[in-house]
């Protein structure tokens, strides 16, 4: 008896079963009514009484081992199937691709992330919008050329809603329901009336900021603007600001960098000038604080405002804007590290 329990309880170490037909047979033949461990425990009452103590302990060691066998196989199984369900057997053997970000947000995320190290928060407002809020509040005068149908698109129904032209109009919504000190950049998309080519589309990006306070003068606009180019293009990076015309900023400027590609020395890039526009500026009309609700005579502010295709042109020279907008995988996969 002791040795065919020892025999059986090695056969049962070395079970195996691939499938649950293998395994219900394993359980018949082990642990049925007349499987070999129930026929083990039939001939125990002919076992001798002195020995009735250490048999009895083996054979519940025999059916303890059988039972957790049989339990570990099924677990197996149960495993396997599991794993098994998540194979997609309808993918693909080539290797997947990973994807990226649009280089467009990677640039946009980036500037952003630029100027919050100095204290800008980030808002945003609706692309559908009403005239009040992207040209009255923000100083254009009726007659502007920006109102006429060449460059705006308005909604039919209703002519005094339009798409914005601009992100601007986040700012006259904020400086309107919110108190100073403000300090934001907007990011967003914006439309303008234009022909598609490869320098100019009918809908692009564009991030621009707002600081009013106390205080606020054109050097703390500079200094900004300074820290922007360097962290963006560069320690090396120099910019200049030029008198320019903004209805809703007076004075108003321009503002260009030193040619990232030739370094200021001069290349086809910069038209052999070594400078890149890249931005407009300036301080705060009185009249868009006055417009606004702020008191023009307690606080003073500055407002700047990029295009993120235009600092995405620079950064990673691209040259014709369609193909921001194509979806063409050979062109975003260029980007598959940048982030």
């Amino acid at each position: 008896m002791k040795d065919k329990i020892q025999a059986l309880l090695a056969e049962i170490d070395g079970l195996k079963a691939a499938s649950s037909v293998e395994l219900e047979a394993l359980r018949v033949k082990y642990l049925s009514k007349k499987g070999e461990v129930s026929v083990l425990f039939n001939d125990f009452r002919e076992v001798p009484n002195e020995l009735k103590r250490e048999v009895g302990q083996l054979l519940n060691e025999l059916k303890t081992r059988a039972q957790d066998k049989l339990t570990s196989l099924k677990d197996e199984l149960v495993a396997s199937a599991e794993q098994s369900e998540m194979l997609d057997l309808t993918r693909t053997a080539e290797p997947i691709m990973l994807g990226t970000r649009h280089p467009l947000s990677l640039v946009k995320n980036e500037i952003i992330d630029i100027f919050s190290r100095i204290g800008f928060t980030i808002a945003e407002g609706p692309e559908i919008e009403d005239d009040w809020h992207v040209f009255g509040a923000l100083n254009f005068p009726p007659e502007h050329p920006a109102r006429d149908m060449q460059d705006t698109f308005f909604i039919e129904q209703n002519p005094d809603v339009v798409l914005r032209t601009h992100t601007s109009s986040v700012q006259s919504r904020i400086m309107s329901v919110q108190k100073p000190p403000l300090r934001m950049v907007f990011p967003g998309r914006v439309y303008r009336n234009e022909a598609i080519s490869y320098r100019a589309h009918c809908f692009f990006h564009q991030v621009e900021g707002l600081y009013i306070d106390k205080d606020v003068s054109f050097a703390d606009l500079k200094q900004a603007l300074m820290y922007f180019a360097q962290e963006m293009f560069g320690p090396s990076t120099q910019i200049r600001l030029r008198p320019s015309y903004f209805p809703f900023t007076e004075p108003s400027a321009e503002m260009d960098i030193s040619c990232n590609l030739c370094g200021g020395k001069g290349c086809p890039f910069c038209k052999h000038t070594g400078w890149v526009e890249i931005l407009g500026c300036g301080m705060v009309d009185p009249n868009v604080l006055e417009n606004c609700g702020i008191d023009s005579k307690v606080y003073s502010g500055y407002a700047f405002g990029m295009g993120v295709e235009r600092i995405t042109n620079l950064k990673y020279q691209v040259k014709d804007l369609r193909l921001f907008s194509e979806n063409d995988v050979r062109f975003l996969r260029q980007f598959e590290s940048a982030y």
